[in-house]
């Protein structure tokens, strides 16, 4: 399933990874054996709208499937793929992360397809598996486009610190079938991709598989997060003396409507935060801590 050259160019394949900007990461063109590739291409599932809500529950035009053992025989040989010891032990090699870990769950992975006029914003993803508790170390993704033009948007982007004003320029990754993209999963590792833009008539979408790889440890863990976005800036060509269009008036009134939904999302994940703690705090046990450590904590006010 796997296109031998990927093996015999291991070594190339680290260098390539270890010095990239920016952030690590590599692009293995001819990832998969080709015959095997236009299976899976063949076989992959009709967009249906019950997978295609987003993390707001809101219907959107991107549908994910992560049960991939139930797509099909060619989906279920991928699947035998990522979780080979064999094919583990030689990313780990390539991307010098040891004890690589499979996720049957696909959790956030498995076939992605994307709908003219999606875009995703720049973002990192959530460092810990929901329930396992596993480090997220690595992204996967194959993509399975037999035509794609780079004018069509849908590029998948790597970029520096979008906070950062003089950080180095990013890489932008044209998602053409059989085309591989591995990447470290940090809390730098930002990507996304610009809305697609398909020619009048065109009945094609963006598609892709996902997979996120884990470790049991990883040096330097940072607290546990959810996926963090960054709302996309004006445009540059908005500036004073320039006259607005429709096209212009349009993305504007885009951008804030999607930063008004992120605040939103913010605001009501923070209220779930809340009320998380205050159970936490009104919990009989938690009072009883509280009761039991307080002379302790006097003890330590005194001595200061």
């Amino acid at each position: 399933m796997l296109n031998p050259h990927v093996r015999e160019r291991a070594a190339q394949l680290q260098q390539q990874f270890a010095s990239a900007t920016p952030f690590r990461h590599v692009i293995i063109d001819s990832f998969l054996d080709p015959s095997f590739c236009s299976e899976l291409i063949a076989a992959f599932p009709q967009f249906d709208r019950g997978h295609s809500t987003n993390e707001r529950g809101e219907p959107g035009r991107k549908a994910v499937f992560p049960g991939l053992s139930k797509l099909g025989p060619p989906y279920q040989r991928f699947d035998r793929l990522m979780r080979d010891a064999e094919f583990l032990d030689l990313i780990g090699r390539i991307t010098a992360i040891p004890d690589l870990l499979y996720d049957p769950d696909y959790i956030g992975g498995g076939t992605h397809e994307n709908l003219n006029g999606q875009e995703l914003d720049t973002h990192v993803d959530f460092n810990y598996h929901p329930s396992t508790q596993l480090h997220r170390r690595l992204n996967l993704i194959v993509f399975l486009n037999p035509e794609w033009q780079e004018s069509w948007g849908g590029c998948l982007e790597l970029l520096p610190d979008p906070w950062c004003s003089d950080a180095s320029p990013g890489v932008s990754v044209t998602p053409i079938a059989n085309r591989c993209v591995i990447f470290e999963t940090t809390e730098q590792s930002w990507h996304g991709f610009r809305r697609i833009q398909l020619p009048p008539g065109s009945e094609t979408s963006r598609r892709s598989i996902a997979v996120y790889f884990y470790t049991k440890d990883r040096p330097s863990a940072a607290a546990s997060h959810g996926t963090v976005y960054y709302q996309r800036p004006l445009p540059d060509r908005l500036q004073s003396g320039h006259t607005l269009d429709e096209k212009d008036v349009l993305e504007m009134q885009t951008l804030v409507a999607r930063r008004d939904k992120q605040i939103q999302f913010l605001y009501e994940r923070e209220l779930e935060f809340s009320e998380a703690i205050r159970q936490i705090t009104s919990s009989p046990s938690f009072r009883l801590g509280r009761a039991l450590t307080w002379p302790a904590r006097v003890f330590r006010k005194f001595l200061k």
